[in-house]
């Protein structure tokens, strides 16, 4: 069975920046794409970032050119760099990873709150 786990999540003023960490429990080769999600109060959980095993990124309109999304194999982590961060990217964040004929895997969520 496949953890994931979120940190990084915090308050932060508008403009700023956060960095998002997933840890996985094993090795993340076997996933052929990762990718961070977010939900906002009231909202559908929509995805913001992706990236495959062979390194091909995928970005939501709304965080292109601020958020810059990774991963490292060897460390088994998947990360997001959130910059020029503004009020309306506050929402809990998820890691997702996906692996051939296996439903997907989410971590716990981190919440994320930009706020002056």
């Amino acid at each position: 069975q496949v953890q994931l786990v979120e940190s990084g999540g915090g308050l932060v003023q508008p403009g700023g920046s956060l960095r998002l960490s997933c840890a996985a429990s094993g090795s993340i080769s076997t996933f052929y794409s990762m990718g961070w999600y977010r939900q906002a109060p009231g909202q559908q959980r929509e995805l913001v970032a992706a990236i495959t095993s062979g390194g091909s990124t995928n970005y939501a309109d709304t965080v292109k050119g601020r958020f810059t999304i990774s991963r490292d194999n060897a460390k088994n982590t998947v990360n997001l760099q959130m910059n020029s961060l503004k009020p309306e990217d506050t929402a809990v964040y998820y890691c997702n990873a996906r692996k051939a004929l296996t439903l997907p895997y989410w971590g716990q969520g981190t919440q994320v709150t930009v706020s002056p």
